[in-house]
């Protein structure tokens, strides 16, 4: 489903540089937002598939803060799921042990007065 997924990418990529030649820059612009809102609007869709919904407000809530942690652990999960690798929904719990390993471990700062 990965292959599928990169194929379509590259397929949609080659067509809009060939209409973007063609089009004027607003056209061209309006087309790119259109494929962008696609691919996410398939991620969200895969994502509710094997999300609960407490695990999906969870990603919501931390989006907020978090974008890029959020949008790795996404990538991650869609390419463990079109790898067959990952059968059953994931919970609330599983969300967070997952979140635990892909954080970068946090630095301990201290402060010694002399």
């Amino acid at each position: 489903m990965d292959n599928e997924l990169e194929e379509i990418r590259r397929r949609k990529l080659a067509q809009m540089q060939e209409q973007q030649a063609q089009m004027n820059p607003e056209q061209a612009a309006y087309q790119q937002e259109q494929a962008k809102s696609e691919m996410e609007a398939r991620k969200q869709e895969i994502l509710r598939k094997i999300l609960t919904p407490e695990a999906r407000e969870r990603l919501t809530t931390l989006r907020m803060s978090r974008p890029t942690l959020v949008e790795q652990l996404e990538m991650q999960l869609i390419s463990l799921v079109q790898s067959g690798r990952l059968q059953n929904m994931i919970d609330d719990e599983q969300l967070k042990q997952l979140l635990a390993q892909v954080q970068p471990p946090k630095r301990e700062t201290s402060i010694k007065r002399v």
